[in-house]
């Protein structure tokens, strides 16, 4: 769900089709965040959270949301910078025209966004199927 919200973000922001977000890594909202926290939602439904599975997933969850908006964040980021020291050496000197990834991480907001469509992606499968 948070992936499909992602491509139609960038639809609306650039009035162009890229089928590429449906897999991207980063961008408004985080489909990582979203995926950890359905996983916790779904265990807190079905377990309760008094239970070591809630515990295990809760930390995971943290740990995922921690990483897509400050690690992963950070290296897209320094890819960017990388870019544009690339592009200015592209026009003295003839390099790789490879270019770095920099759509790797997310903002805070894009951070919990993803979470609350998790938790709400989660709940609605939850009392729809009642697994």
């Amino acid at each position: 769900m948070a992936q499909i919200i992602k491509s139609i973000c960038f639809i609306i922001r650039t009035h162009r089709v890229n089928f590429g977000y449906l897999i991207s890594p980063g961008g408004m909202p985080s489909s990582h965040s979203a995926m950890a926290a359905a996983l916790v939602t779904s265990v807190a439904l079905r377990n309760g959270t008094g239970n070591s599975l809630f515990a295990v997933t809760l930390a995971f969850a943290i740990v995922v949301m921690f990483d897509a908006q400050s690690v992963r964040r950070a290296a897209g980021l320094q890819a960017q910078i990388l870019n544009q020291i690339l592009d200015e050496l592209f026009k003295k000197h003839r390099l790789s025209e490879r270019r770095l990834v920099e759509l790797l991480g997310h903002t805070p907001f894009e951070v919990l966004v993803g979470m609350i469509i998790g938790v709400l992606v989660a709940m609605l499968i939850h009392a729809v199927f009642v697994i």
